[in-house]
């Protein structure tokens, strides 16, 4: 994100009241927000705006929430946090599958809104950079820390900005159990410790990108009601 200006925010709700709701909250705040009230409108803005977070209904005619995250995730790793109607745990992890970052459950409050909001951003602009090796190798999987990359077989895997801070942070403790609160503190932040879906959806994904079969782990493994190894293998 470019410091020097406004942060841009896109909001895309079919709730006409809700949505100049967020906005008049973002733009108080000093974002800069442009908005939609459908997916296809959405995605277009996605695609022609320089934007530096996107809040999207999970629920929207046309093209839901997902279906234009899934869609934005194809060009961009431009943050993405979905609105969710219902507290329903299958809402939030869909919306995750489909590469959003977070989740916003209605109704929200003003105060959970922009603490949700300057924690993505936030995200956005940390470095990974690492003071020891450039780059983390076990078995066929590479993770290079200055280019914020990983390689599985020799081909580089196409990772959510999420996804690469879990991975990054695996493979720095590698060889160790990290905890789900360390994780979720590092990756995400302190105020989401006890948010465990959001965890597991991502390790999921990531074991999908880069496992040779994700259904018998061979880099990440779980360690049952502790965390999560990532293991050096070949040494």
């Amino acid at each position: 994100m470019n410091t020097s200006k406004k942060a841009s925010v896109l909001v895309a709700d079919d709730d006409p009241r809700l949505l100049r709701l967020v906005q008049r909250n973002l733009e108080l705040n000093g974002y800069r927000v442009v908005t939609a009230m459908d997916g296809q409108n959405a995605l277009k803005m996605a695609e022609a705006e320089e934007l530096d977070l996107l809040l999207l209904d999970i629920m929207m005619p046309g093209m839901d929430g997902r279906d234009v995250c899934r869609r934005v995730r194809e060009f961009s790793t431009v943050p993405i946090i979905i609105l969710t109607a219902r507290e329903a745990e299958e809402d939030q992890v869909s919306g995750l599958d489909a590469g959003a970052d977070d989740y916003l459950t209605k109704p929200f409050g003003s105060n959970a809104l922009l603490a949700r909001v300057r924690a993505a951003l936030r995200r956005s602009q940390l470095s990974n950079g690492d003071h020891g090796a450039p780059v983390f190798e076990t078995g066929e999987l590479e993770v290079d820390f200055a280019q914020q990359v990983a390689r599985a077989r020799g081909e580089q895997v196409n990772l959510t900005p999420t996804e690469f801070r879990i991975l990054s942070y695996l493979a720095r403790n590698a060889g160790r159990v990290v905890t789900q609160a360390d994780l979720l503190t590092k990756v995400w932040g302190p105020e989401y410790k006890d948010e465990a879906h959001l965890l597991r959806v991502n390790i999921a994904r990531l074991r999908g990108k880069i496992e040779p079969d994700p259904g018998t782990p061979r880099y990440i493994t779980t360690r049952p009601g502790i965390g999560y190894t990532l293991n050096k293998i070949g040494e």
